[in-house]
């Protein structure tokens, strides 16, 4: 089976035309201020219309989220998913769940095989996995930070749940990474972009003919 994307830190009409024309079966917003991705909910909702129109999952994008940020978020955008990209706890990953009635994205920071214990607690609580590069020590971000870890780290893993890859992929990486990590689901934000947060319509054009290929 082809694996399927996710355009991620989406923030133009142009940017969602790509995501949609190119058969993107999620879209992400990001809802983190020290992001250059950053939006707020309403600007996401706007945006939104032409891949709901063409089923198109609504992720919103979240760091360690006050039950305030959730409500807001789910106000205002919406969204099919909740993508927790921060230190949440399995507990908190059950109380975001109910609270917001929505399916969860847990990442799962990885650099090294011991990484992978994490995902056990998880995997009750979400709908997706994320396994992205764990961040460096001194990063003011958990991710979108272009870096990619050792994908044959997934080989032969086998998870209750649908997982995408991220961290560090491209147009021209992708194929490659698919292919070396055996990924059902992929993930991208910085590689599609000509400047921090300037997502460019032709290479999500790429990057989602890439994956097509794979």
């Amino acid at each position: 089976m082809a694996a399927k994307a996710k355009i991620c830190g989406v923030s133009t009409p142009e940017a969602v035309r790509a995501a949609v024309d190119g058969d993107a079966a999620y879209l992400g917003f990001m809802f983190f201020p020290k992001s250059p991705r950053n939006i707020a909910p309403e600007a996401a909702a706007r945006l939104t219309p032409p891949a709901r129109a063409r089923g198109v999952k609504i992720v919103a994008v979240v760091v360690d989220p006050s039950d305030n940020e959730i409500d807001s978020i789910v106000a205002g955008l919406d969204p099919d998913l909740i993508q927790l990209h921060g230190k949440e706890t399995p507990a908190r990953v059950r109380e975001v769940a109910q609270r917001s009635g929505r399916g969860i994205v847990k990442v799962v920071p990885v650099s090294e095989p011991s990484d992978f214990a994490a995902v056990a607690a998880y995997e009750p609580l979400v709908e997706h996995l994320m396994f992205e590069t764990k961040p460096p020590k001194d990063a003011d971000r958990p991710g979108g930070l272009g870096v990619a870890f050792d994908w044959t780290l997934l080989q032969g893993r086998r998870f209750q749940r649908p997982w995408f890859l991220a961290g560090g992929l491209d147009p021209w990486n992708v194929s490659g990474a698919i292919g070396a990590a055996k990924a059902p689901l992929v993930d991208v934000s910085s590689g599609v972009e000509r400047g921090p947060g300037l997502k460019d319509p032709a290479l999500i054009t790429a990057f989602l003919d890439a994956v097509r290929r794979a």
